[in-house]
């Protein structure tokens, strides 16, 4: 553990993120597979086994005895008052130990539940905006499990002030046993989607960086949207900020949630070229998604009926949405484009887990968390699904990028070397050889210049042919290229000619030359051309400091020739040989 944490702490975001997904995923998926058989909980629906009294809150809060039940109609006038629920647990066939009772409402000002002993005893339980203490579960869930387990319970109270929605309250029983195993399985598996969900947030966001694409930069923030979304709902954020607790957390996540409707349409819009889609289409996709916004953030602030009355504009706008976008991809699939097909593949599943929750009320299905955790597990799924999908066309783009770097690599190289000898030819000589005139330049050295030339290869070629002359050059060529160095640099300029340019200190031009000249000589070409011997003639010229090249080459190529005129197989230096030659002196060929 300690080495993976110690590698962990040497990795970019980028690296950390691929190793939390590629880990993660197996966290949640085994989660997922094994969850349904923790706990078997018994849902309350709202109907005539409850009873209601609505009570103003300025009444006795604990006075059982004085409350006037009524059975039957749904409860109203309670949104700025005290609602009372009452229910006889014994009715929903929980057998064995005392039940926990489940609250799934969170928009309520205060909320206490009373249980009532069959020894006549009444325990109380409270909770209150901003402050659940330890009766939070995942999931957005309120527990209260009673005390004495060992009496049976005659009635369960519920006393909530200023409730936001009663349609909306949604109660469960389950035994305490279970509901504990349900808490620690339902909480592995938000905490592995929210970890998912939070390093596909950081992955993605360093891809946009990384590649410049704007699709990839929402899709980061529609990541890390929906992480807020289910931190908060989830109620794992009260472990940080528990003041959050209630109203206000509920109306965060609305808001939240329909943010990142908006984001994930501008992820999905942006990533297609704008003539992948119709303009209009898109257009369209796009006013959904904002419209999706701009009801359902201000619907953060609804209470009472007012909720229920955004809810079906909400669900059209979000549906409508789904439509548009969903049109988008497969339009933009049939054209061509690899990121609609990605997409389409990553979103297919939030988008039928969403447009379910919209067609389908799942009440507290999926151990209490309904339609939120389905949004939630799916959203994993989408992460997890596009960053596989982002990596894989990242790396086929690392790929084609180092192929073309390659193919560009060797195609200079081809353009700076002798395609016969694989040494450098003049072009790249030239490049080089300036560089290192400007290295002597820095460091207050010399440079030296040593034309050589082949002597009599003409007749090796007349004789042997031209296929055992290009064996002596590379025999030739292989021998200089020995002297390559940091300080030399060795090219084949073209026929015959060779040269070396060197700015070594440590020995003098003439004797380096000579050096060159009898290790030439001392090169067996039996195998081309026999026991004949070849030589070399070389020029010499040397400068300090500011050495103009040109001026170099042409004082080594007079020596050069003063070498030839001289009889051959020798090494001539160009301030040994008096004055410059004149065009007309000069041989008709150097061999």
């Amino acid at each position: 553990m300690g080495c993976e944490v110690g590698i962990l702490g040497k990795r970019s975001v980028r690296g950390v993120a691929a190793w939390v997904l590629l880990r993660g995923w197996r966290v949640w998926l085994l989660g997922w597979m094994f969850a349904p058989w923790a706990a078997f909980a018994v849902p309350i629906p709202l109907d005539s086994r409850i009873c209601h009294a609505v009570s103003p809150l300025e009444g006795p809060s604990g006075a059982l005895a004085a409350i006037r039940f009524r059975c039957g109609a749904a409860p109203s006038g309670y949104q700025s008052a005290r609602l009372w629920l009452q229910l006889d647990p014994q009715r929903y066939r929980i057998r064995g130990e005392a039940p926990t009772l489940l609250v799934h409402q969170t928009r309520f000002d205060r909320l206490a539940v009373a249980f009532r002993y069959a020894d006549g005893s009444i325990e109380w339980q409270e909770v209150r905006a901003g402050a659940f203490g330890d009766h939070w579960r995942p999931g957005a869930q309120i527990a209260f499990t009673p005390r004495d387990q060992k009496t049976a319970l005659t009635s369960i109270t519920l006393r909530v002030d200023r409730l936001a929605s009663y349609p909306l309250l949604r109660l469960r029983l389950l035994r305490a046993g279970e509901a504990d195993i349900e808490t620690a399985v339902l909480g592995g598996l938000v905490g592995a989607a929210l970890t998912l969900l939070l390093a596909g947030a950081a992955y993605n966001l360093s891809l946009a960086l990384g590649t410049r694409r704007a699709y990839l930069g929402w899709q980061g923030a529609w990541a890390a949207t929906v992480f807020l979304w289910g931190a908060i709902w989830s109620q794992f954020g009260l472990l940080l900020l528990p003041g959050m607790a209630g109203t206000t957390a509920a109306q965060t996540s609305t808001a939240l949630s329909a943010l990142s409707i908006l984001l994930a349409t501008l992820s999905a819009i942006s990533a297609l070229e704008k003539g992948r889609i119709p303009g209009p289409l898109r257009a369209t996709a796009l006013a959904l998604g904002i419209a999706v916004a701009a009801i359902g953030i201000p619907a953060t602030l609804a209470r009472g009926p007012l909720i229920e009355s955004i809810a079906s504009p909400l669900a059209a706008a979000v549906l409508g949405n789904l439509g548009a976008v969903l049109a988008c991809l497969i339009v933009g699939a049939r054209r061509g484009s690899v990121e609609a097909r990605d997409l389409l593949a990553a979103w297919s599943v939030p988008m039928a887990a969403l447009a379910l929750t919209q067609l389908v009320d799942l009440g507290t299905l999926f151990w209490g968390g309904g339609a939120q955790i389905l949004v939630l597990f799916a959203s994993a799924w989408q992460t997890l699904w596009l960053s596989f999908a982002a990596s894989r066309r990242l790396a086929r783009m690392r790929t084609e990028r180092d192929l073309a770097l390659a193919a560009e690599a060797r195609a200079s190289r081809l353009a700076e070397h002798d395609p016969l000898t694989a040494i450098r030819n003049r072009r790249g000589f030239l490049e080089a050889a300036d560089a290192l005139i400007a290295t002597a330049a820095r460091n207050q050295m010399s440079v030296a210049l040593l034309l050589v030339d082949i002597d009599r290869f003409k007749a090796i070629n007349d004789e042997h042919g031209h296929d055992a002359g290009d064996v002596v050059l590379c025999t030739i060529a292989a021998r200089l290229a020995r002297w390559e160095g940091p300080s030399c640099v060795v090219a084949r300029l073209g026929g015959e000619e060779f040269a070396l340019l060197t700015i070594a200190a440590d020995r003098p031009a003439l004797a380096f030359a000579e050096l060159v000249r009898e290790a030439i000589a001392a090169c067996d070409h039996r195998a081309a051309i026999g026991d004949r011997r070849v030589t070399i003639s070389i020029g010499v010229a040397e400068g300090r400091h500011r050495v103009d090249f040109a001026a170099l080459y042409r004082e080594a190529d007079r020596a050069l020739y003063a070498a030839k005129r001289g009889g051959r197989n020798q090494v001539r230096h160009a301030d040994k040989v008096p004055g410059p030659v004149a065009s007309g002196q000069r041989p008709a060929a150097t061999g």
